[in-house]
């Protein structure tokens, strides 16, 4: 063990930093689609500012949130007990998943498919784990969680985002004046925006910055941002003046709510964008810091500080990814499934940060793609079922399904390679 890591340390730690790219390359390519996918689909903004977002708000979430200490062994599940005594085969296996997962991203993302990188780096994990130790090194009751985490999740965010929209429906866009409606209802979406996308923030983007709020002053500080959020809403909803200088037809005034919400969407794929950026950067800075610690210390710790050169590499990959490569994901979301506006898709949006929150609070397995897919399903369920594309939604399930599986064959792969080619 040692040998190797003198000898070829520098080697494994250099194929790590650029699995390391690659993996958030493919994160960007295809993760990134779960903030902005409907804000672009719904033409709420343009790719073009999609990517200005990305790069701003997904490499500021990673940069300044993704953690000074970071979890080794992804989500616990691989046991580390099992690679004490062989620290070169954990070194291998992380190196191999690395690059099994950014190829699987990679290729989903040219075919359009919105796959979860966390399930990606999972299944790698697993393949390299059964391989290089036993069946009995891979945490099984975890894995079991995630199979049933492809229902539960997108479950719950279909029933929100089917509520949400219906009750903008009959609230808004069915009354008698829809812009009065707006103009009396908005505000209190607005608040409910602002309560949501503000937890989101605290306790998935900033969770990091060892703040150590407890739950009841998170509740407060951003039931507070979200009063105050709702009282700027009115006021300024006020100011706007919407009622009818001249007259309007119903059309004119739905195109007149549909640019409200629009700036709604906006605000909210920022705050996903941080939240997600200092979140999944994990997937490819993970598995990286776990090689540099355990090449450097020669032995298998829990925790490590990261150097900082980490996180400006995983935000970089990411954003590069998007800008390069996420398009394909993004029509995916925001086009291919059910056509959206900015109403239905700030309602597949709002109830994804709601489910993100739900699952933060209970410990659910959750995959942020599957969540928001599954919101842009309750949407369209809510126009009846011709409003969905069933074909792309059978695509979609399969690629889930696939990514478990192909990402642990591709592992097992470059993991007997990375052996064959490293131990002396």
């Amino acid at each position: 063990m040692i040998d190797v890591f003198v000898e070829y340390g520098h080697w494994l730690i250099s194929l790590s930093i650029v699995f390391g790219f690659i993996m958030a390359f493919g994160i960007g390519a295809n993760d990134v689609a779960n903030a902005l996918g409907t804000s672009v689909g719904s033409k709420a903004i343009s790719i073009k500012q999609a990517i200005v977002i990305a790069v701003i708000f997904e490499f500021a979430g990673a940069y300044l949130a993704g953690g000074e200490v970071t979890r080794t062994i992804r989500k616990g599940i691989i046991d580390q007990q099992a690679f004490v005594n062989s620290p070169e085969i954990l070194v291998f296996g992380m190196i191999a998943s690395l690059l099994a997962s950014g190829l699987w991203l990679i290729l989903a993302s040219r075919l359009g498919w919105p796959v979860s990188t966390t399930h990606s780096i999972i299944g790698a994990l697993i393949g390299f784990a059964v391989v290089g130790a036993s069946a009995e090194a891979v945490e099984w009751s975890k894995v079991i969680g995630i199979i049933g985490s492809w229902i539960i999740t997108p479950g719950i965010a279909a029933m929100i985002a089917y509520t949400l929209f219906v009750s903008s429906q009959k609230l808004i866009f069915n009354a008698v004046n829809p812009l009065e409606a707006a103009k009396k209802y908005i505000p209190y979406y607005m608040g409910l925006a602002g309560f949501i996308m503000s937890l989101v923030t605290v306790k998935k983007g900033l969770k990091h910055l060892g703040l150590n709020l407890s739950s009841s002053e998170s509740y407060l500080i951003c039931g507070g941002m979200a009063f105050g959020i709702f009282l700027l809403g009115r006021t300024l909803i006020k100011r706007q003046n919407i009622h009818h200088r001249f007259k309007q037809s119903r059309e004119q005034q739905f195109e007149n709510i549909e640019k409200v919400f629009a700036i709604l969407m906006v605000t909210t794929a920022c705050c996903m964008a941080f939240a997600h950026g200092s979140n999944d950067v994990a997937n490819a800075i993970g598995p990286l810091a776990a090689v540099v610690s355990t090449i450097e210390n020669q032995s298998i710790a829990v925790t490590t500080t990261l150097a900082w050169w980490i996180l400006p590499l995983g935000g970089a990959g990411i954003v590069l990814g998007l800008a390069t490569y996420g398009k394909k994901v993004i029509a995916t979301i925001g086009q291919g499934i059910t056509h959206l506006t900015p109403s239905r898709g700030f309602a597949a949006e709002l109830a994804a940060a709601s489910t993100v929150i739900i699952a933060s609070g209970t410990g659910l397995p959750i995959s942020t793609t599957q969540t928001l897919v599954g919101a842009v399903l309750g949407v369209g369920l809510a126009r009846g079922i011709a409003a969905l594309n069933l074909k792309m939604i059978r695509t979609i399930v399969v690629s889930w399904v696939v990514t478990l599986p192909a990402g642990a064959l591709i592992s097992i792969m470059i993991f007997n390679a990375l052996q064959a080619i490293f131990t002396i």
